[in-house]
């Protein structure tokens, strides 16, 4: 086998033990949501409607940049937005997209995730924005997708779920874990009232020291500062 067979052969690995993690720990069930890395001159994605425990690395589908596939399986539905991040954001190495129940709860309200915590900023800005709704796998959910991810990592999806980037795939699940933790920690200030909000100077600068902590300056996707105690973030 060649290396680049064998290298193929582990990031196909890599993706199906992802979307087994992700199903493990609540960001997925059954064959929602999708996974890819950066590969080549295109990207690795889950292809449609498989559940994880039944993928195979042969599975796992090559999908180029101009969207031909190749392989005996037929791609996530979702495969365009994967393709645009991959061609507009050469930062990213890798894409998760999953339905995480706090993150789909304010998805179907249209609600974005403001600056009501400091780690919103994990996300590369003062929010988390919430993409217009359109129907799953069209380009138009991708150019909606596209807009929300503008300097940012990760977004909600209207009446759908969420998307996270990484520079690796552990960094991906990582943002996730974290947004939909968020998620969960802004639904539930809203059963109590509304929350205060940090200062856009304020956010700014939580932004600017996430970019900059420790190894972060080199993968983009490690821990949070000291106090924030959570495997999640160790990417």
């Amino acid at each position: 086998m060649s290396e680049r067979s064998i290298r193929s052969t582990t990031h196909r690995l890599a993706i199906i033990d992802a979307a087994l993690r992700m199903e493990k720990i609540g960001l997925n069930k059954g064959t929602a949501g999708n996974i890819s890395v950066r590969w080549n001159d295109g990207f690795l994605v889950t292809p449609s409607g498989m559940p994880p425990q039944r993928l195979r690395p042969e599975d796992i589908v090559f999908v180029d940049m101009e969207g031909d596939p190749q392989g005996t399986r037929r791609p996530s539905s979702e495969w365009r937005f994967h393709r645009d991040i991959y061609a507009g954001r050469p930062e990213v190495e890798a894409v998760v997209h999953g339905h995480p129940p706090f993150c789909v709860a304010l998805a179907v309200l249209h609600k974005s995730i403001p600056p009501y915590h400091y780690m919103v900023a994990k996300a590369g800005g003062r929010d988390i924005r919430c993409a217009p709704y359109a129907s799953f796998g069209t380009q138009a959910l991708s150019d909606h997708a596209m807009a929300a991810l503008d300097d940012r990592k990760a977004c909600l999806l209207a009446n759908h779920g969420m998307i996270a980037t990484g520079r690796t795939l552990d960094g991906a699940i990582a943002l996730a874990i974290e947004v939909e933790e968020l998620a969960e920690g802004y639904w539930r200030a809203l059963q109590l009232g509304e929350p205060f909000l940090l200062s856009d100077e304020e956010m700014s600068s939580m932004v600017t020291r996430f970019a900059a902590y420790g190894e972060n300056a080199q993968t983009g996707d490690q821990p949070a500062p000291a106090g924030h105690d959570k495997s999640g973030d160790r990417a």
